[in-house]
């Protein structure tokens, strides 16, 4: 019997897809028929809002709506954060370069009542993703929302079904997936030269101190920060600055590496391969190296391992004990691909167990260039183009994460029901 695989999917496979991904209020990725309310009009300007203001906010985000603000004629016209300075200082960012001075919000709520807001940018922390997200889809604004999509599974639910329905344009911030040498990757796993993949696997260690120790500052003032507003009611603590910096390191809030690091992945892996969503979970790990006064939450080390329905293993490892080094390989029965982080994949006959000589020596994938991430979303909100990691891509990755977290969280199995969306214990 012939094995299936991601990229030999029959009609009537498709079709049973496209009911399943109906019933989910996701659009299955094969679709090529994309509905969109509300597309903006060549000639009309883009005013964006920002909810965050952090370094990914201010450092990603706004560094790429300043460079193709001229060009896709884009207007920043509000920034929201819970935190006061965080907001001073967007708006003074947007005020140097674009001469116009957005407007301030502590609250999303506020904001999303403006009527001259067409599209909304989250780079909230991720315990408020899901929340981010529902709320500007029930407003009606289209959005790009920052991985992880969400870190809980009902949440994670609502906020897909509230964007479906409103059938706003959405782009998923895993932007792996714009990237030239991944295109390239893609164009060549397609062609089927590796065989079928058994397994895809990351590997991420460092001997540093985790990147949660980064952001940390005791000097944060109560007086600056709407404390219930960034809690969202996750924890029931007093204002706590080292909470508040170093909220990456806490569970509650991040649930450490495998939504941050691991969504990246994850959705790499579904892009490059055509895997979709997995059967089942199992994940480990625990905080083993770096215990001190800050009582981090977050694990230092993880291990990760999905299986999907295409017989495909995927594995994810962090380790902040050792610094030994990173990799990311995709193993086919026909031969092997490293991929680089950030740079050019090579793949050799190495490893396979069914070589055919169709690949000699080492080989490096070809780039291929596209449109960044974020003026991919632009143009998707003119009609020009389909975003490059539409909502179900996000839907995917979370699931995947998701089932990671409650696996480690009860030391059992998960297992993934498409009919129904529900993820069980074994």
């Amino acid at each position: 019997m012939k094995r299936k695989t991601p990229n030999s999917i029959s009609r009537r496979t498709f079709i049973g897809q496209a009911a399943t991904a109906s019933a989910l209020g996701v659009i299955p990725l094969t679709s090529s028929a994309f509905s969109y309310t509300g597309s903006i009009g060549a000639n009309d300007r883009i005013r964006i809002g920002q909810i965050g203001c952090g370094s990914r906010g201010l450092g990603t985000h706004q560094r790429y709506v300043k460079q193709h603000a001229q060009a896709e004629n884009l207007e920043v016209v509000a920034v929201c954060d819970p935190y006061r300075p965080a907001q001073v200082k967007a708006a003074a960012h947007v005020k140097e370069w674009s001469g116009k001075t957005p407007k301030q919000f502590t609250s999303y709520r506020d904001m999303l009542e403006m009527k001259d807001l067409d599209a909304v940018m989250i780079a909230s922390p991720d315990h408020v993703h899901t929340l981010h997200l529902e709320a500007v889809a029930k407003a009606g604004k289209h959005c790009y929302a920052e991985k992880p999509l969400g870190i809980e599974f009902e949440a994670l639910k609502r906020a897909v079904d509230a964007a479906e329905e409103a059938k706003i344009i959405v782009q998923i911030g895993t932007q792996h997936r714009t990237e030239a040498p991944n295109v390239g990757t893609q164009k060549l796993l397609k062609t089927g030269i590796l065989g079928h993949l058994s397994r895809v696997e990351q590997v991420r260690n460092g001997a540093d101190k985790p990147y949660w120790y980064k952001r940390l500052n005791p000097k944060i003032r109560k007086e600056d920060l709407d404390w219930d507003e960034f809690t969202n009611g996750v924890i029931d603590k007093p204002f706590d600055p080292l909470i508040y910096t170093g909220w990456y390191g806490y569970y509650e809030f991040s649930q450490g590496p495998v939504p941050q690091w691991g969504s990246h992945y994850i959705d790499l892996v579904h892009y490059l391969t055509g895997l979709h969503i997995p059967e089942t979970c199992n994940c480990h790990g625990g905080t083993y190296t770096w215990k001190d006064e800050y009582q981090f939450t977050a694990p230092d080390q993880i291990d990760a391992i999905w299986s999907y329905p295409e017989d495909t293993v995927v594995t994810y490892t962090t380790n902040f004990g050792n610094g030994s080094g990173n990799r990311t390989r995709i193993m086919g029965e026909k031969g092997t691909l490293e991929l680089a982080r950030r740079g050019i994949g090579v793949y050799t006959a190495e490893g396979g167990i069914n070589r055919d000589g169709s690949i000699r020596g080492k080989n490096e994938v070809e780039s291929i260039e596209r449109p960044d991430h974020f003026l991919n979303w632009f143009q998707a909100l003119r009609g020009k183009v389909e975003p490059h990691a539409p909502l179900e891509t996000g839907y995917r990755h979370a699931v995947a994460t998701i089932m990671a977290q409650m696996s480690y969280e009860t030391g059992r199995r998960t297992r993934y029901h498409t009919e129904g969306r529900k993820i069980t214990l074994d």
